[in-house]
């Protein structure tokens, strides 16, 4: 009897493990990992455009802030601009399970082919959680818009 409670117990330690490492798998392959970042100057605002692979963040974060910041150090983010947007898409990453980046493009760039937003940064990009921030010109409207087919997040500020 003892035996058998014994080989019941290694059994359900070993399939809790199985289970485990497949939710985990699971998880962390249905993170939506940043490709590229795009903008654009349209007549009345300015595009800028992030492309996932995988399936899509849900609604992303976004807000005004009085300054951009780093995640987790707190340090100011030096970004042109008289105005900040953060946006924050979960899940999302610009890097793969073995921290490889997934984005290999610039982290913090300024934008003078657009009218209004003057920069960009990608301030955070931790536990399934990425955070990017702009800096414009002038006090607008604002949108955020997740799409799929390709998966993308397309970031409008009026000009």
């Amino acid at each position: 009897m003892n035996t058998r409670l014994r080989a019941v117990a290694v059994l359900f330690a070993v399939l809790t493990a199985v289970l485990t490492m497949v939710s985990t798998a699971s998880a962390a392959s249905s993170t939506p990992l940043l490709t590229n970042v795009r903008v654009g100057a349209h007549a009345t605002y300015d595009r800028i455009v992030l492309d996932f692979t995988g399936p899509k963040p849900t609604i992303p974060f976004a807000q005004v802030v009085p300054e951009l910041v780093y995640d987790g150090s707190g340090k100011p983010v030096d970004l042109p601009g008289t105005f900040f947007y953060q946006v924050v898409a979960w899940p999302g990453a610009a890097h793969d399970d073995n921290g490889t980046p997934t984005y290999t493009g610039s982290r913090k760039f300024t934008t003078p082919q657009l009218a209004n937003v003057q920069g960009f940064a990608i301030t955070g990009d931790f536990e399934g959680q990425l955070t990017v921030g702009l800096g414009y010109r002038r006090a607008t409207w604002q949108t955020v818009t997740v799409l799929e087919n390709p998966t993308r997040v397309v970031i409008d500020i009026g000009v």
